[in-house]
């Protein structure tokens, strides 16, 4: 997909995941993927408008790729606005407990303008 970009602004970052963040048990945070090894992220960057159409295109078309390959979720803040039917991806196992402190401290759901887990 790399020499199919559509824009030299488009780039993927692959980060590595280690050190202590697999030291702490997939259950005691948020983040559960403490075991995987690697977290990507497809940035796609476009300065004019009338390309959203091939871009968009060139970033799903990626992620489609890397899917098979990849742990149903990732990193919440790596999420794009598009992407919020993954939210129970991106908390595995912890989502469940997740939706019970919201709606135990946010029943509103006053604080909702990000990767929103609805109380």
């Amino acid at each position: 997909h790399g020499p199919q970009v559509p824009a030299v602004n488009s780039t993927v970052h692959i980060y590595p995941i280690n050190g202590a963040c697999h030291r702490v048990a997939p259950d005691a945070t948020a983040f559960a993927y403490r075991d995987a090894a690697f977290a990507t992220v497809i940035a796609g960057m476009w300065p004019d408008p009338s390309d959203n159409d091939a871009n968009t295109a060139w970033v799903r078309d990626y992620y489609e790729a890397t899917a098979p390959l990849s742990e149903a979720g990732g990193y919440v803040n790596f999420m794009a606005g598009d992407d919020q039917s993954r939210i129970r991806d991106n908390y595995k196992g912890n989502y469940d407990r997740l939706v019970q402190v919201k709606r135990t401290f946010d029943p509103e759901n006053l604080f909702h303008v990000n990767q929103n887990i609805a109380p």
